[in-house]
């Protein structure tokens, strides 16, 4: 099954290829790219069923030997990730098409979004199965060169705008990443994670420190982590529906999953934990505070993004199993119910005209299956039983209140403030945007808010932006049910999260998977 290792990264880089041979054929690049993220889905969740039984998997690409060579290790964490992530990017997929077929393709030009949406895919997952640091700034670079094409798409100036702002703000980061990889090869003489796990153990306690720092700078510019978030409430809301969606759900979970690779394999015995304590606790509650303070439904879910990082910040700084479990399981809930509530939000604007609360009203009986589509992952993501956020969140408390520091309890206590914020948050949305009578300006069933009594039937209405498209309602719907789908299955995949935690607490099932006969 190894064999399989490259592929999530192979096929999306082939599919890019193909499409882009296929310009000016957009039911051509449509099909190509749906069966190329279905195999990656198929191979991924292969990948997650042979790492819980077999353990890591591991590909030296090219028949290079570690660690001269590029390795790709699939494990639990890394496999899980792929699964998550390949599903997600699937569905958004399937959205764009039918938001692209409903435009006439003005939003998401099709010659250029295929492939650049693949080449997206395959930095993901090339990110995620990265078994040395140089191959990981690689996987950032191809998502992130990739990110800055979607996120202007339709060259609207504000969107130019906002695209400088978040090219600037990621160079920044990348900088700082190869930067903190020169200084890593410079003092260990190897870039491969398993085989820095001696070399950087044999360091003094001082240089080590230094080292972890500047990586954790990078990675938490790249998770949008307080005080280095700025950038994302004035970037994701700008681009169109789709791309939002899967630059929410994705591009921060890359940074928190280097977070958790880094900290645990390369820098374990926690001399950052209490920092990244206080960063988890000051994300959440700043975050969810600026959330409260916005009038726009894009970027109110924007702050929650931000806000929810300082949850499996706050897993990772407990440096414990549990701790650790919890986030990876919090990480899988957030990626899925956030990429839906933007989805939601791309359907909300294309149902009322605007995503402003002050224009917006009456949704619930106007679309009552949109109000459906929003109201689940929004009682999701603030954490009401028995939903996946409530029992992700149950087990972080649970961690905090187990290690019984001070700090752990500050914690607690910030992501209780926090979730009842959410709450407020998604409740003050439900109010404005689908509760009170619609807005004046509110495209109705017959084009008038006043009349509004009208029940909701009429086809032709589809020409005024009434109507929403089979493919954009399905996909939200498939994602909707998917994240009801990790409630149901909430106590395998917390066995799961646990059993990737504890690998990668120990460090040795990672090493030897790499290195049979011992590191060099």
């Amino acid at each position: 099954m190894n064999h399989l290792v490259p592929m999530p990264v192979v096929m999306p880089l082939l599919g890019a290829a193909l499409t882009l041979m296929l310009a000016g054929r957009p039911r051509a690049q449509r099909w190509v790219s749906l069966t190329v993220l279905t195999a990656t889905v198929v191979v991924s969740a292969l990948l997650l069923i042979r790492s819980t039984v077999d353990g890591p998997l591991v590909v030296e690409v090219g028949g290079w030997v570690a660690p001269l060579g590029i390795v790709l290790v699939a494990d639990q964490l890394a496999a899980l990730m792929l699964v998550v992530s390949a599903s997600v990017t699937l569905c958004v997929l399937v959205y764009s098409i039918g938001q692209g077929m409903a435009d006439g393709d003005e939003e998401t030009p099709l010659s250029v979004y295929h492939p650049t949406y693949l080449v997206l895919t395959a930095g993901v997952c090339n990110a995620f199965l990265s078994g040395d640091l140089f191959n990981l700034y690689v996987g950032f670079e191809i998502l992130l060169v990739a990110s800055y094409v979607l996120l202007t798409l339709g060259s609207t100036e504000t969107r130019i705008r906002a695209g400088t702002t978040y090219v600037v703000v990621s160079l920044l980061s990348s900088m700082i990443f190869l930067v903190a990889i020169g200084l890593v090869y410079s003092a260990t003489g190897t870039l491969n994670l398993a085989q820095l796990v001696d070399r950087l153990d044999a360091l003094p306690d001082d240089l080590r420190l230094v080292l972890q720092g500047m990586l954790l700078l990078a990675f938490g510019i790249k998770a949008a982590v307080f005080p280095l978030s700025a950038w994302l409430p004035d970037s994701y809301p700008t681009a169109p529906a789709p791309v939002t969606a899967v630059f929410a759900g994705l591009l921060t979970k890359v940074g928190v999953y280097a977070t958790i690779r880094t900290e645990t394999l390369l820098f374990p015995g926690g001399r950052t934990a209490d920092l990244l304590l206080w960063v988890a606790g000051l994300t959440m509650l700043v975050g969810i505070l600026g959330a409260v303070a916005q009038s726009d439904i894009k970027r109110l879910l924007s702050f929650t993004l931000i806000s929810h990082i300082g949850y499996m910040l706050f897993g990772v700084g407990l440096t414990t199993s549990l701790g650790l479990a919890a986030a990876i399981f919090y990480v899988v809930h957030h990626i899925t119910i956030q990429t839906t509530l933007f989805l939601a939000a791309g359907l909300v604007e294309r149902r009322g005209g605007s995503t402003a609360l002050d224009r917006l009203g009456g949704l619930a009986r106007l679309s009552p299956l949109l109000a459906v589509l929003f109201f689940v992952p929004a009682l999701n993501l603030a954490g009401i039983p028995p939903f996946s956020g409530f029992l992700g969140k149950l087990g972080l408390v649970q961690a905090g209140v187990d290690d019984g520091g001070p700090l752990a309890w500050g914690l607690v206590a910030a992501g209780l403030v926090t979730s009842l914020l959410t709450l407020y948050a998604i409740a003050r949305v439900w109010n404005l945007a689908f509760w009170r009578a619609p807005h004046a300006d509110m495209p109705t069933a017959t084009g008038r808010a006043d009349d509004a009594e009208q029940p909701y039937e009429d086809p032709a209405a589809g020409q005024s932006g009434v109507m929403l498209p089979k493919l954009m309602i399905g996909s939200t719907a498939a994602l909707v049910v998917f994240g009801l789908a990790l409630t149901v299955v909430a106590g395998p995949l917390f066995d799961i999260s646990t059993d990737a935690a504890d690998d990668l607490l120990q460090r040795t099932p990672y090493v030897e998977a790499v290195y049979p006969e011992g590191t060099p």
